[in-house]
């Protein structure tokens, strides 16, 4: 018997198992034995909410980067999947645009056709709204005919209907011209400050349609009243006031404003009663 202890205890001595760095694995398992699962998932949770969060980086980005998208205008953002009629539309806006610009060959003195600016800026101010209504309140005040003080009354109530609608109209669209210069002085009071759509234009055709309806002119004189009209609105381009669509609209609404004047003419004895309220003087004008 003591022969065979000898050994045993010289068996256990020399079994790998028996050192102490291996004690741990002849253990047992416990009930928290899990400590080392949970150890290594421990080590493995770092991993996993590393990956939690940078997928909620990437689905929530910093409010910076969303301050800078927030602040980008409409104009700069591209649009995915464009319909045909938004590509249409931007097409010839671009195209008006720079067709615009370079027509504009008189906007500065150091253009192409700056020796001729002061003369281009001459022919439009034949078409400014203020020449026309302070011309036409001066020939109503000394006419003596009931025919010419009709036609003159229904002008300058043709010639306020344009002011006003069109100054509207460019309030309401706000549109800038080609070359974004400054309205002057007596565009300020005529109330022409934006480009869409062109007063200039669309006054001069409606005056060009009303005189020749109501003036018998020979043909020589009709032919260069026509040709003034078409001139005025392409001097607003060549000063680079307007682009040209802004005029091809504004003798358009020329045209229309015209028609609402025939629509609503004004009797002879409608206009003698205005012109008596206008100069205080309530007896009948004969």
């Amino acid at each position: 018997m003591p022969a065979n202890q000898t050994r045993s205890r010289v068996r256990e001595r020399n079994n790998v198992l028996n050192r102490p760095e291996f004690m741990s694995l002849n253990q047992p398992m416990k009930s928290g034995g899990g400590g080392g699962g949970e150890s290594r998932g421990g080590a493995r949770r770092p991993s996993q909410r590393q990956q939690q969060n940078q997928q909620q980086q990437g689905d929530n980005p910093q409010p910076e980067n969303n301050k800078d998208k927030k602040e980008l205008p409409e104009e700069d953002c591209m649009q995915l999947n464009p319909s045909f009629k938004g590509i249409a539309m931007n097409s010839l806006l671009a195209i008006d645009i720079c067709m615009s610009k370079r027509l504009g060959v008189c906007a500065h003195p150091s253009s192409s056709w700056g020796s001729v600016r002061s003369m281009i800026k001459l022919l439009a101010l034949t078409g400014h709204g203020i020449p026309w209504v302070f011309g036409t309140l001066v020939c109503l005040m000394r006419s003596n005919t009931l025919a010419g003080q009709e036609v003159l009354v229904n002008l300058l109530l043709a010639l306020l209907l344009d002011v006003m609608t069109v100054s509207g109209m460019q309030k309401l669209v706000k549109r800038k011209g080609p070359w974004e210069m400054p309205p002057g002085f007596f565009d300020y009071l005529a109330m022409d400050i934006y480009s869409f759509p062109a007063a200039h234009a669309s006054r001069a055709v409606m005056v060009s349609k009303f005189l020749l309806a109501h003036l018998v002119l020979a043909v020589p004189l009709r032919i260069l009243l026509v040709l003034w009209a078409i001139l005025v609105g392409m001097s607003r381009v060549l000063l680079g006031r307007h682009h040209l669509t802004d005029v091809g609209c504004g003798f358009a609404l020329g045209f229309l404003h015209y028609s609402l004047v025939e629509m609503v003419w004004l009797s002879s004895n409608t206009c003698q009663t205005l012109i008596s309220i206008g100069t205080f003087n309530w007896s009948p004008l004969y």
